[in-house]
């Protein structure tokens, strides 16, 4: 159970707070209760304190690092059951996966359907960021190293999917610097894996026929000294293995069971079963509740768009909006010579208006002004969005880029016309309607009247 800052304020030193830089014991306790401070802060507790503190005041669950370099990712460290109550931390990451039993010539068309699905979505790289490789003990073990060897020069993280000691070994042996998960604890075989994971420095994941079975395979692997783990909450049915996952993750946030306290791994290609339209529901739903690292089948434009878009926007903080970069977006083959069209960062805002224009065919360029991430009427008001704002973005970065002077605004605030006219001379400000799904006419009625 996490301390109060009474009971943490009882175990510090009380020494001279203005030797020690906290504004007075109690005040830092407070602060280190809440999370808002770590314990190391103070230089006089003692080791024996510090050490009961650090563990008592830790968050209920572990953050895990998987990976390296520009491909690190970070897994767990929750503070919360539902993104409102705060925010969510470490988003849900995808793994496809490939198996030892599979051909050369499945693998590499697997591979390459990977890598074909990567594109930006407000500022975020959207992509599989893991390779789950399965180990098939009819295919032996050569065939596994053979397949983990290619995977691994995909320059994907890896997840090992592998219950045998040595085989593990052998594969580890050629993917280890890569920072992967192995993945194949369980029951049976746990302190042989704990010595095969701990050698090469890597993440353990670890799993069990029920949640019994895999919390005292946790606690036991806890007692051997490793906590560098995730556990895998798959079972046989989409209905135990959503309970599992549920359970798992509200015994550590909400009753502070840190046995619990390690990320999840979700494997659908075992609950799925080769339905893709299942797999797509379940992803789903295991990006909202709880899986960390969601093994598919396939991972296809047709099930990424709509997927990242949900992560997207589960996992960003509520208290900040999302917003899209400033600068030109040219639109329908639009020119240096095509109109512009103007509005504000906000990404729910941009994908609303680029989504119209688009349909509307004609050539614009969509010019996209810094406004904090706020709507339209709502950066207006707070003095984001001005006639001062507008001519001095488009003085700065679109005038040298654009030959065309005429600019279209948003009809909410058509207030800012003659603002705008008299700070940008030569330019035409014409004013959209109100709201963007009459663009498609107002853009054709323009265009058809020669206007553009």
């Amino acid at each position: 159970m996490a301390l109060t800052g009474i009971q943490i304020f009882k175990m510090t030193p009380k020494k001279n707070c203005k030797e020690c830089g906290c504004p007075t014991c109690m005040a830092f306790s407070m602060k280190v209760a809440q999370g808002a401070m770590d314990i190391s802060a103070c230089p006089y507790m003692s080791e024996e304190a510090l050490a009961q503190l650090s563990e008592a005041t830790a968050p209920p669950m572990k953050t895990i690092k998987i990976g390296t370099g520009d491909n690190e990712y970070s897994l767990g460290g929750e503070t919360v059951l539902y993104r409102h109550e705060k925010t969510f931390v470490s988003k849900t990451r995808y793994a496809v996966a490939l198996c030892s039993c599979m051909d050369d010539a499945a693998i590499d068309a697997k591979l390459a359907q990977v890598a074909k699905v990567d594109y930006e979505r407000i500022g975020e790289q959207m992509h599989a960021e893991l390779l789950y490789v399965n180990y098939d003990e009819a295919s032996g073990a050569d065939r596994y190293v053979e397949v983990v060897k290619k995977a691994a020069a995909s320059g994907k993280v890896l997840v090992l999917g592998c219950t045998d000691p040595e085989v593990a070994a052998k594969a580890l042996a050629e993917c280890k610097d890569g920072k992967p998960v192995l993945n194949g604890a369980n029951a049976s075989n746990y302190e042989a894996m704990n010595k095969v994971a701990t050698e090469a420095g890597v993440v353990l994941g670890v799993g069990g026929a029920t949640i019994d079975e895999l919390y005292d395979t946790v606690a036991a692997l806890e007692k051997l000294g490793n906590k560098n783990l995730m556990i895998d909450t798959t079972e046989d049915t989409i209905k135990d293995t959503f309970a599992t996952t549920v359970q798992a993750r509200r015994a550590a946030l909400k009753d502070t069971d840190r046995t619990f306290g390690y990320p999840s791994i979700v494997n659908l290609v075992k609950i799925a079963k080769g339905d893709k339209y299942m797999q797509q529901a379940l992803v789903s739903l295991f990006t909202m509740k709880y899986g960390s690292i969601v093994v598919m089948e396939e991972l296809g434009y047709a099930e990424a768009l709509p997927l990242f878009g949900l992560r997207q926007n589960l996992f960003t903080d509520p208290q900040k909006p999302m917003k899209v970069e400033p600068g030109i977006y040219p639109l329908n083959g639009a020119d240096e010579n095509s109109v512009c069209v103007t509005t504000v960062d906000f990404a729910l805002t941009y994908f609303l208006v680029s989504g119209e224009l688009e349909r509307s065919g004609v050539p614009v360029n969509l010019v996209i002004n810094d406004a904090g991430g706020l709507s339209v009427l709502t950066s207006w008001a707070a003095g984001k969005f001005s006639g001062n704002s507008i001519s001095t973005f488009f003085k700065e970065n679109v005038e040298d880029k654009v030959k065309s002077r005429k600019v279209i605004i948003p009809g909410k605030v058509a207030v800012l016309k003659g603002d705008i006219e008299s700070k940008l001379p030569g330019w035409e400000v014409i004013v959209a309607p109100l709201e963007a799904v009459q663009l498609v006419k107002f853009l054709k009625d323009m265009q058809e009247n020669g206007q553009l």
